[in-house]
């Protein structure tokens, strides 16, 4: 099997999980929509679950793009990303999607695997944004302390780094997607964080 036939296999495996799981998770909603309306369900044990379950779908939504099959042409909308975007990090980290104008998937595909990346990269907390156009993304990643990370690092540059484990498939899928563009990814260290372009 070749590189690119097993990257899409992989792709397409992403998006039927993902199909798979949106279905239920909305349905778990609705009949806790359906029980609070029968006054059975406003208990703070119930708040927790409902929580739990918008946490779950707004997160299987976010890999459907990140890590689900994407092909040239398939336009995202510009808030759709943005929205996205600010949900990485669950609360530690502002994210920032400033990328000018609605972009092609394949271009959010790899913005949001790189704020993944820096996700992975900032367990303290942070901030990080990425700009750019259709054609250029650059990620800003500020934080006071960043995961040692050099391994990880080779990941988003070497395509004969190993691999890392699943909890970090977002490094070498985020090379991936890069290449796909045509791009090629660069790292570098800065006072504040990382600069990561592609």
């Amino acid at each position: 099997m070749t590189d690119e036939l097993h990257s899409d296999m992989v792709a397409l495996v992403g998006s039927r999980i993902c199909h798979d799981l949106i279905s239920p998770l909305g349905a778990i909603g609705n009949g806790l929509e359906l029980l609070q309306m029968m006054g059975t369900g406003n208990s703070p044990e119930m708040a927790l679950v409902s929580d739990s379950v918008e946490t779950a779908a707004i997160r299987v939504k976010l890999f459907r793009l990140a890590f689900g099959a994407a092909t040239r042409g398939q336009l995202v909308g510009a808030e759709e990303v943005r929205a996205h975007a600010a949900r990485i990090g669950q609360g530690r980290i502002v994210s920032q999607w400033e990328v000018s104008g609605n972009v092609d998937r394949m271009t959010a595909k790899l913005g949001l695997l790189l704020l993944l990346c820096a996700e992975t990269l900032m367990p303290f907390g942070g901030e990080v944004r990425i700009d750019g156009d259709a054609e250029h993304l650059l990620l800003t990643a500020s934080a006071s302390r960043l995961r040692d990370s050099t391994d990880l690092l080779d990941q988003l540059t070497d395509a004969a780094a190993p691999l890392p484990q699943a909890a970090e498939v977002h490094f070498p899928l985020a090379r991936i997607a890069a290449a796909d563009l045509g791009r090629t990814i660069s790292v570098s260290r800065t006072e504040a964080g990382l600069r990561i372009a592609a």
